[in-house]
């Protein structure tokens, strides 16, 4: 494996010309011809070596070369900055109060993708697989978002960099900050390719210093390091990004190596909201570690149903016994607003509103979270499906005292999801799902909803799990054309309604 030696004199988009020597070095090295593929996403190789593609590279070179004279000259005038990464050392900061920051855990299924909003300020970290670029975009103009100060790929990987293209495109973007391990994929191929077509600034993280986000946002860089690893996953950046007495940890997907590096490493790694390394699978989040940042909420960036078993039961316990876990399969989007010494989460689907100050005991003894969060959904909000082949649009609306809700429903498939996301299992004995018009009733019977868990209600027959229950209906329940699914508690109570 070849590694890069960081240097301060590279800046800009000699970089990329930089990164694509590389990239060529490596590609000659292994072979086009055996074929390679993209770790996550088995995307086509890239075919470097082929005529054509020399052509195509040996262009994208002089034109780098170009840009390198252009910006020479420019910083001549500018004086020796040569990026927006500057040393850890220490810094006096705005008092915390003339904003909220807030930290956007986009749901863009099997991937990462998060937004940072400060004082005007903008920061994106990742932007899922391809086909969700314009989901990300789309929830960036929502937010009233023309332009952004930094993007940071955390890695090369296709469900963290795959929808950068778009959002490239669709953005007037400041500075692209990425790990600086190249990657032989035509996904991290194109995306700097439109990073150099679009003169973006591109900068390597450094460890140990800082993103100069605002001076009120402390965004500090703790991997990767001035060696790399053999693991993509590992080169991930990792960021903790704190304001006031609030600060949240991201990991990318660094797992164990990283964690065990950091903790090593001397860092203050203490954090109130956790980004779960690699969307909780067993590869991260150990103990020890959890122990160090002892967050008092975790959050977990999944896809509902997703291939790889994420997030896998004993890291996901090991989560809730130290921090109330979030999840973007199960909650969707998950916004964390903090003034600097109080959070409130708001997720995209509801449920109730109120404090938590204390969500259980972390496993050094000490209890989390530090802060008061306050937890709000709002009701009667709009749920967008992005998933191919589910119709229309969800509204989902709750009670004020249950976090028991109707997270999907499919009308093709005849099942529907029930979802409890509060810190304590729920018996549902008594409750009741009823279609549009209340054609059809299933009434539960002694059955217990585990706390941070789902269980799949299928209209045919079979036999009951404890992840899925079969309502023993003969005929289809659900209409195909648009129906509702309405959940009672034992009281009558409409809890919660789900409409496709």
């Amino acid at each position: 494996m070849i590694g890069l030696t960081k240097s301060g004199k590279k800046s800009g988009n000699s970089l990329l010309r930089w990164i694509f020597g590389i990239i060529f070095v490596i590609i000659v090295i292994v072979g086009i011809n055996a074929g390679l593929k993209d770790d996550q996403a088995a995307e086509e190789p890239l075919q470097g070596a082929q005529q054509a593609g020399e052509e195509n590279l040996a262009d994208t070179q002089v034109h780098a070369e170009e840009t390198e004279s252009n910006q020479e000259e420019s910083n001549q005038d500018s004086g020796p900055e040569e990026n927006n990464l500057t040393d850890n050392g220490p810094v006096t900061r705005e008092n915390p109060g003339i904003g909220n920051l807030t930290v956007h855990f986009i749901d863009v299924g099997q991937g990462d993708s998060i937004l940072l909003e400060y004082n005007g300020k903008t920061m994106l970290v990742d932007a899922g697989e391809r086909d969700k670029g314009k989901v990300v975009t789309a929830y960036l103009q929502d937010q009233g978002i023309s332009g952004i100060d930094y993007v940071v790929a955390t890695h090369p990987h296709s469900d963290h960099i795959g929808g950068m293209n778009e959002v490239l495109n669709s953005f007037q973007v400041k500075h692209f900050v990425d790990s600086g391990f190249p990657h032989t994929s035509k996904t991290y191929e194109n995306m700097l390719t439109t990073i150099d077509e679009k003169d973006i600034p591109f900068e390597v993280a450094e460890e140990g210093k800082e993103i100069e986000f605002d001076p009120a946002v402390d965004v500090e860089i703790l991997n990767p390091g001035q060696e790399y690893s053999d693991d993509l996953n590992e080169n991930s950046i990792v960021l903790k990004v704190s304001y006031g007495e609030t600060s949240f940890l991201l990991m990318g997907d660094a797992g164990l190596e990283t964690e065990e590096k950091l903790m090593g490493g001397g860092y203050d790694l203490d954090s109130d909201i956790l980004k779960a390394g690699h969307h909780a699978s067993r590869s991260g989040s150990g103990e020890a570690f959890i122990s160090s940042v002892s967050p008092g909420i975790s959050i977990i960036e999944v896809g509902a149903g997703n291939d790889y078993g994420h997030p896998h039961e004993e890291v996901l316990e090991r989560l809730q016994k130290a921090s109330r876990v979030y999840r973007t399969d199960l909650d969707g989007t998950i916004a964390v607003t903090t003034d600097g010494s109080t959070c409130t989460v708001i997720t995209q689907k509801t449920g109730s509103e109120k404090v938590v100050t204390g969500t259980g005991t972390s496993e050094n003894g000490a209890d989390s979270p530090s802060i008061p969060i306050i937890t709000r959904e709002t009701e009667s909000e709009e749920v967008k499906s992005e998933e191919a082949g589910e119709p229309g649009t969800g509204t989902i609306s709750s009670s004020a005292d249950h976090a028991v809700y109707v997270s999907d429903l499919n009308l093709k498939d005849e099942w529907i999801e029930i979802t409890n996301r509060d810190a304590s299992p729920v018996l549902l004995e008594g409750w009741k799902i009823e279609d549009e018009g209340s054609k059809h009733t299933y009434t539960f019977s002694s059955y217990t909803l585990s706390s941070q868990a789902a269980v799949t209600l299928y209209t045919g027959m079979g036999t009951d799990t404890s992840a899925k229950l079969y309502w023993g209906s003969e005929s289809p329940v659900w209409n195909n054309d648009g129906d509702t699914a309405y959940l009672y508690d034992n009281s009558e109570n409409l809890i919660s309604e789900l409409e496709r």
